[in-house]
């Protein structure tokens, strides 16, 4: 028996890879974070399959329900939004699954700030803009950041953020900020992406806030940040496919 912590990507059913829509359609237990992953992801479990809706239950009761699977030997898709290794609360399960001797195994997703950059149509890293992406969260009602791990840190490298949990901190996340990238740097804010009703804003420090505000968004969104984000087109060519830099796949200069 195996328990499978599977990423189901930001909500797109398109987006699981096909090691996932296989576990999916195998397992004859689903457990699955409905507030975060639509049904349609999980619509494929075998018939009779056991598939539950972990959003309102506890952390002792969704591994009731892997030690029942356990007893019966029956495997488990443990379903989980985006990429399971990012704010995946995989941790604290896989140390139980460890205490009692219960194999796992950890199938990669794709996380939303990739979906987010694919639906805008852009690349997150440009030559001499951005070439770094600092994938945090804010604290608000969620565990506590650890003390170095501050917005004021890394807002200090002037990189481009991928901010989860924020979208209510606005006010502060634009405090802490403006030092660092400007009033005018500009903002996305990324609702529900990969689901129907998908929505992005753009914006600045300045005035995302109000644009959230008047689209009523509270939840299920990241924030990306950085000069990366806006309209860049001023940027040199990677030296990639520099014909004048030679690498060890191309290992002479092309001739002008």
């Amino acid at each position: 028996m195996t328990v499978y912590f599977i990423g189901a990507g930001p909500g797109d059913p398109e987006l699981l890879t096909l090691k996932a829509q296989r576990l999916i359609r195998a397992c004859p237990v689903c457990l699955y974070a409905g507030s975060l992953v639509p049904e349609a992801v999980v619509a494929e479990a075998p018939e009779g399959a056991r598939v539950l809706d972990t959003a309102p239950m506890t952390l002792d009761e969704t591994h009731a329900e892997i030690l029942a699977a356990h007893g019966r030997g029956q495997d488990v898709a443990r379903v989980h939004s985006g990429d399971p290794s990012l704010y995946g609360a995989i941790a604290e399960q896989i140390r139980r699954l460890k205490r009692d001797g219960i194999d796992y195994q950890i199938v990669p997703g794709v996380p939303a700030y990739a979906a987010a950059a694919a639906a805008l149509g852009q690349e997150l890293t440009v030559p001499g803009v951005g070439q770094s992406i600092v994938l945090t969260r804010m604290s608000m009602k969620s565990t506590s950041m650890p003390e170095h791990e501050t917005l004021e840190t890394f807002a200090r490298s002037r990189t481009t953020l991928a901010l989860h949990l924020g979208v209510r901190a606005l006010r502060e996340i634009e405090r802490q900020l403006v030092p660092y990238y400007g009033a005018d740097c500009p903002v996305v804010v990324a609702y529900r992406v990969g689901w129907p009703d998908q929505l992005f804003l753009r914006g600045t420090l300045s005035d995302i806030r109000e644009k959230v505000r008047a689209a009523k968004i509270t939840r299920t969104a990241l924030i990306l940040v950085g000069p990366v984000m806006g309209e860049v087109t001023d940027f040199e060519d990677s030296a990639l496919y520099d014909p004048a830099m030679p690498h060890v796949l191309r290992p002479r200069a092309a001739k002008g």
